[in-house]
């Protein structure tokens, strides 16, 4: 799961409950674990400047002024870092009950700056904190450091609202095809071995938002703009396919979450949800009652400068249980997504029958990559053709290219392959032919099937000839012309 986990402490009971579920957590994944406190001295000794005009005024002689800052300048640097001691003394005993040895850092300044600033600096990646401070009151969702600190984090945030003994709910986990969903899966599975609880995967599709951004459009279209637009058609096109496609895609998502989740040797229960996607989720989460729930960090629609998804904010601040914000991204197996996802047209399963038994597999993988890398659903002869264009030669070799098994090429006479079955040596012009094959899952595939056909025929060493045979045969089974070298 996890090798170094990082808790701030200020002796709050969300808090304490962080810090117990943190050493629970350190002590399952064997990591190690560090508490910290961040007490602000300059702020109060500020402070105390700003408030010193509200003085009675027998204590606004200078003589009776200066001995209330000396007092004060010793209650600022020995006070706070006292207490800061004693919250992280208290974290520490707490580390030593569990077996664990915990390093503890005080630090002063703006707490939430601080935060992340020391969690930058060092090699955590599991952040664990209290979701309200002292400073709570009874209509408080979530506390402005964890709030603050989880938009300027790049490692996973586990938000506590609940100890590791409070209720007996599994782990749901929020999926929407993200890289970082996917993460959230797996820390999801490695969690619920470890403490023993169910873990359910929940997807949500909203089929109403199209209905909304029509009626809307529909509004303000004059007639000439709706027959241009083909309004009608439009609509009826959402009806009968987008709604129904989102559906479809949505439902994969849970699909490929179990194939990954048998794969470790678990099975996992799966919600489909239509609605708005961050009320289906709360709605759902006080209905089953989750002991955790996890959300990546952004969405599958986000881009590069986002700090946290709008499903994610509103998961944050109003969850009835503890949220795991997941960072760590994961991409499903190629054959998971396939198998869960993909059709293939009747013209297309054809044209890969005609492929040998022994580029089959190679063929097949290509194809489903560069169909997934397009977003496509179905494949057809089209995305066949537009991947065999990636595999056509495009430059040669640089002079830095070395064999495929890390060796440098062979310059002059061929090894003989061992008897121990090592591979064989490649000459440097296949080589050269081999490096140009774009799609690097295919140039390693190619590379495997070369090598033990090469055994098989007890060739010392592979040609340029045995590479541009093997390339051409698989392109011209799949019906696009053989490559030709430049």
């Amino acid at each position: 799961m996890y090798r170094s986990i990082y808790v701030p402490v200020d002796n709050s009971s969300h808090a304490l409950a962080a810090a117990d579920l943190a050493i629970a957590i350190a002590q399952q994944a064997g990591a190690e674990i560090t508490g910290s406190h961040v007490y602000a001295a300059k702020l109060h000794d500020l402070r105390f400047r700003q408030m010193e005009g509200g003085l009675p005024e027998r204590y606004l002689r200078e003589d009776k002024l200066l001995e209330q800052r000396d007092i004060h300048d010793d209650l600022i640097t020995r006070g706070l870092q006292l207490i800061a001691d004693s919250y992280l003394d208290v974290f520490a005993r707490k580390c030593v009950e569990a077996g664990l040895t915990g390093h503890c850092v005080s630090l002063e300044g703006r707490n939430w700056q601080q935060l992340v600033a020391d969690v930058a600096r060092g090699p955590y990646d599991l952040v664990v904190m209290g979701a309200l401070g002292l400073g709570s009151v009874e209509s408080s969702e979530v506390g402005s450091v964890s709030e603050r600190v989880a938009r300027r984090i790049d490692r996973d945030l586990l938000v506590v609202r609940r100890g590791l003994e409070e209720g007996d709910g599994g782990i749901a986990v929020a999926l929407d095809g993200s890289p970082r969903s996917f993460g959230g899966l797996r820390t999801a599975l490695a969690l619920g071995r470890a403490f023993g609880r169910p873990v359910e995967a929940v997807s949500v599709f909203d089929p109403l938002f199209h209905y909304v951004a029509f009626s809307r459009i529909a509004g303000v279209l004059s007639p000439e703009a709706a027959s241009v637009f083909r309004f009608k058609e439009q609509e009826k096109l959402h009806e009968e396919v987008i709604d129904t496609g989102l559906e479809r895609i949505y439902r994969g998502h849970l699909d490929v979450a179990a194939r990954i989740a048998q794969a470790e040797g678990v099975e996992i229960s799966t919600a489909l949800l239509a609605g708005k996607a961050f009320e289906q989720v709360l709605t759902h989460a006080h209905k089953t009652r989750p002991w955790l729930l996890v959300v990546g960090r952004t969405g599958v629609h986000s881009d590069g400068g986002l700090d946290l998804g709008s499903i994610t904010e509103n998961v944050l601040r109003r969850a009835p249980c503890n949220v795991l914000l997941s960072a760590q991204p994961f991409e499903p197996p190629i054959e998971h997504v396939a198998e869960a996802t993909m059709a293939w047209t009747a013209e297309a399963e054809g044209r890969m029958q005609r492929v040998p038994d022994f580029a089959r597999g190679m063929a097949r993988r290509a194809v489903l990559e560069h169909a997934a890398r397009l977003g496509h659903t179905v494949v057809t002869s089209d995305v066949i053709d537009a991947c065999l264009m990636r595999l056509r030669p495009h430059g040669k070799a640089g002079p830095g290219d070395v064999s495929p098994s890390g060796r440098e090429p062979a310059a002059g006479a061929p090894e003989a392959a061992g008897a121990d079955g090592a591979p064989p040596s490649w000459q440097a012009p296949a080589l050269a032919r081999l490096n140009r094959i774009g799609n690097p899952a295919v140039r390693e595939h190619a590379r495997l099937r070369i090598e033990k056909a090469a055994r098989r025929a007890g060739q010392a060493a592979v040609t340029e000839a045995m590479v541009e045979g093997a390339v051409s045969a698989a392109a011209a089974m799949l019906g696009g012309a053989a490559p030709v070298a430049p």
